[in-house]
């Protein structure tokens, strides 16, 4: 059976952002990818020039969204319908349920999501961070939820490294984190065209990736630190089911 990546964000572009080269290169390789997507990032940006009201923007960016879904290749998106810079308030109960019944159905062999401090330290991606956690552990165990499905036990959570990928150092080996760096180069045109499909939000994506100076660099590498998972023969790895 071929293995399931999961990837729990807060924001529509978080993906593309973290994870787009990993995810087209594991899918090509027979993956599935399913993403998660909390909120649809209603106090975002609305682009210069507006490319939307702001009544306007939930579905247009989750209209961006879908577009990139498409061309990354995920199979399944889950909405979870939170407020932009509500989540830290949703109740945990509830994003519980609907994460681990996502995590038995799908059996990911693999979760990505932000590490601890939300990459930015955005509060929508602290709480997805501290979220997913949360539901791994509670969909290893039977006494969580047990209408949700037969429980799981994630082999490997990975979390966005300390550096940023525009950031010096985002993907050397000696840098702390850098457990697995992934060579993405054959797929930074469709990296690039994942970011691009988030046009409302083009403001923040140029001045992170098309408007920096090593552009082929940042689109060519994705690295993540291991959260938990089988130990690694070196660090960093290269491809994100080593070990296991």
């Amino acid at each position: 059976m071929p293995p399931t990546l999961l990837l729990c964000f807060a924001h529509p572009d978080d993906e593309s952002f973290s994870c787009a080269g990993t995810v087209m290169k594991c899918v090509e390789a027979g993956a599935r990818a399913v993403l998660v997507t909390a909120t649809l990032g209603e106090r975002g940006k609305l682009g210069d020039p507006a490319v939307c009201s702001v009544e306007e923007l939930p579905v247009y960016r989750e209209r961006e969204l879908r577009e990139a879904v498409r061309i990354l290749g995920i199979s399944e998106l889950h909405l979870l319908g939170y407020r932009d810079r509500e989540l830290v308030d949703a109740p945990p109960d509830a994003v519980r349920r609907a994460l681990v019944t996502v995590i038995r159905c799908e059996r990911p062999s693999v979760v990505f999501t932000f590490d601890p401090n939300g990459f930015n330290v955005h509060p929508d991606h602290v709480a997805i961070s501290r979220f997913t956690s949360d539901a791994i552990a509670a969909a290893a165990d039977p006494r969580w939820i047990p209408e949700a499905g037969t429980p799981y036990r994630v082999p490997r959570l990975l979390w966005t490294p300390v550096p940023a990928p525009w950031e010096p150092g985002a993907f050397d080996a000696v840098t702390p984190g850098n457990d697995f760096v992934i060579d993405i180069a054959a797929w930074r045109a469709r990296k690039a065209a994942a970011l691009r499909a988030h046009r409302s939000q083009h403001l923040s994506i140029e001045r992170y990736f098309f408007n920096q100076p090593e552009l082929d660099r940042i689109l060519s590498s994705e690295a993540w630190r291991q959260a938990w998972g089988p130990a690694l023969p070196s660090r960093p790895a290269t491809d994100i089911f080593d070990g296991m």
